[in-house]
């Protein structure tokens, strides 16, 4: 696929078959699209008036022993900004639609772990997507591409994935128009998958992200794609992989040094986590197991806020279940008409 100019090109060539959509970043005007004009903020705020306005929340409980699958809704309790919330729904997320995306890290760091990613990301959406699933694939280095749009077959999904190739931007510029030098756009990837392809998805909402944490170059950052996956109700899981030649050889290389610990941050408050697999063919494989068992095991709870501003500010979320048990779940959500979780 032909590399986007600049980022602001990509979030128009990403937008194209989804809604127009108005950008969140207070550093510019929104894109100019040609696709319909959808409704106003304002009217979305309306619609929200008349129908039973749900937050719907996507959580794993684990403990000691692993994965606690048998949970009823008088098990765990949910806090809004502290104050207590009473559960309308509450079930075991088995069946319900699943979107996928899968973010590969495609710069020089990566040059001898890219094979590796390749196989096992392809075996992992062979494993786990269903005929009512989808997944996309983003690659991010100094370009971010869209390599596959929706699908739920998993031989196209390989095959976008073998053509994933490194690339370095040897003899180019900056891509993302802030005098910075070529790097690799992370959380530019972070924001486009999250804002212009998983907002508008009902349902669950997954990105698996494939890095060694580090960030060069991008004009979004941490904080502003960290909104994104919250607005769009989307987990983010990072798989910390690395090659340790690129930094030096040896076995004491310190991801902190690449990112890690903004990747910590990423990935815990949007429910997901990080898992460091080094640059260990084996860990990995292990790694998409670990995810794709959370996934099975997952439960959705379902609630009206007491709070039914929907003014657009961030409410802190608490789950809590039996003594002795963990719960992984976002940390918030944005009182947004389209970002609260509701299935439509």
């Amino acid at each position: 696929m032909r590399p986007f100019a600049s980022v602001a090109a990509l979030l128009l060539g990403l937008s194209l078959p989804l809604h127009a959509q108005e950008a969140p970043s207070p550093d510019g005007p929104p894109p100019a699209s040609t696709a319909v004009a959808q409704p106003r903020d304002d009217q979305d705020i309306e619609t929200l008036k008349v129908n039973v306005n749900l937050v719907n929340v996507y959580f794993s409980v684990r403990d000691k022993d692993g994965f606690i699958t048998n949970l009823h809704k008088d098990d765990c309790s949910i806090f809004e900004d502290r104050v207590p919330q009473t559960i309308k729904n509450f079930t075991q997320e088995k069946k319900l639609p699943l979107t996928i995306g899968i973010l590969l890290d495609t710069s020089g760091s990566q040059q001898n772990v890219l094979s590796l990613e390749q196989q096992s990301g392809a075996e992992f959406l062979k494993d786990v997507l269903t005929p009512k699933d989808e997944a996309f694939l983003i690659s991010f280095d100094i370009n971010v591409d869209l390599l596959s749009d929706y699908t739920n077959n998993p031989r196209e999904l390989k095959r976008a994935i073998d053509k994933a190739t490194i690339n370095t931007g040897a003899g180019t510029g900056s891509v993302t128009g802030n005098g910075s030098p070529r790097g690799t756009l992370l959380y530019d990837a972070v924001f486009l998958a999250a804002h212009d392809k998983l907002r508008q998805e009902a349902g669950r909402k997954v990105i698996v992200m494939l890095t060694d944490g580090g960030d060069q170059g991008s004009q979004e950052t941490l904080k502003s794609s960290i909104e994104a996956a919250q607005k769009a109700n989307t987990i983010v899981y990072v798989i910390l992989i690395a090659d340790r030649r690129f930094y030096g050889g040896g076995f004491g290389i310190n991801l902190a040094d690449t990112g890690a610990a903004d990747m910590e941050r990423l990935a815990r408050e949007t429910g997901g986590r990080v898992i460091n697999v080094g640059n260990n063919g084996k860990k990995l494989e292990d790694a998409f197991d670990q995810i794709q068992d959370e996934l099975r095991t997952q439960y959705l709870a379902s609630y009206t806020p007491t709070n039914l501003k929907v003014d657009g500010t961030f409410r802190t979320l608490n789950i809590t279940c039996q003594k002795g048990q963990k719960v992984q779940a976002r940390k918030g959500y944005y009182a947004l008409a389209d970002s609260m979780g509701n299935n439509d």
